[in-house]
């Protein structure tokens, strides 16, 4: 997959020279020039960057960008034409914008974006095992899918939020099974639940890092960051 970018802007100069640097970084670009069509691009998902040139009626974008997209936010990078303040950016560009400029603050940008992704990105699994909860008691629960942080199952066992349990994993292609403690973090009345990984040997957490960076084909960038 590619990182996907929404680039807000009616300048020339500044489009030719991100539209490289995004090319540059193996990220795909959409381009708009007002804010309320940017919004509605934004509504539809799959944006991971948002690059806009700063406007008067941009931190009211932002704030709505905000709002929509809920807990899996995008990047946004400001292009503010002087110092003032840019609420609500992650990095700041300040213009005229340069191809060295331009580089610096995308490369930081990316950065934050591939954390986020691997901190979000869930793995599908559908695997049955025997799970341990804190008394000591015994239950099969589906392990639904698996990430950087945690896991989601569905069982017929009453968990609520802040129970603990601990199970054996084999994920797929992987020679032993990992060992996981976690702690539900949320539920559902259908029998599914959000867990939080509490803890992971060191080895079986190596284990684990190296599958999801297997699953995690984001495509690389051309240039050397």
């Amino acid at each position: 997959m590619a990182f996907e970018c929404l680039l807000v802007s009616r300048d020339p100069g500044v489009v030719c020279v991100m539209n490289k640097l995004l090319k540059n970084l193996s990220i795909c670009t959409n381009l708009c020039v007002s804010s309320s069509k940017a919004l509605d691009q934004v509504s539809k998902g799959n944006t991971d960057l948002i690059v806009v040139d700063w406007q008067d009626d941009s931190a009211e974008f932002v704030y709505r960008i905000r709002e929509l997209t809920g807990w899996q936010k995008p990047t946004v990078v400001a292009l503010s034409p002087g110092d003032n303040t840019v609420p609500g950016a992650d990095v700041v560009l300040r213009k005229p914008v340069t191809d060295e400029s331009g580089a610096k603050s995308l490369k930081v940008a990316y950065a934050r974006m591939l954390c986020d992704h691997r901190r979000h990105a869930r793995y599908a699994l559908m695997s049955t095992v025997s799970a341990v909860d804190h008394k000591g008691r015994s239950m099969d629960v589906t392990v639904r899918d698996i990430g950087d942080g945690g896991v989601g199952i569905t069982t017929k066992h009453p968990f609520t939020a802040g129970d603990t349990l601990s199970l054996r994993l084999l994920l797929p292609g992987t020679e032993r099974a990992i060992y996981v403690q976690a702690r539900i973090r949320w539920t559902r009345d259908y029998g599914a639940a959000g867990c939080e990984f509490l803890r992971i040997p060191p080895v079986d957490l190596n284990i684990l890092r190296d599958w999801l960076r297997s699953k995690n084909q984001i495509k690389k960038p051309v240039v050397e960051l």
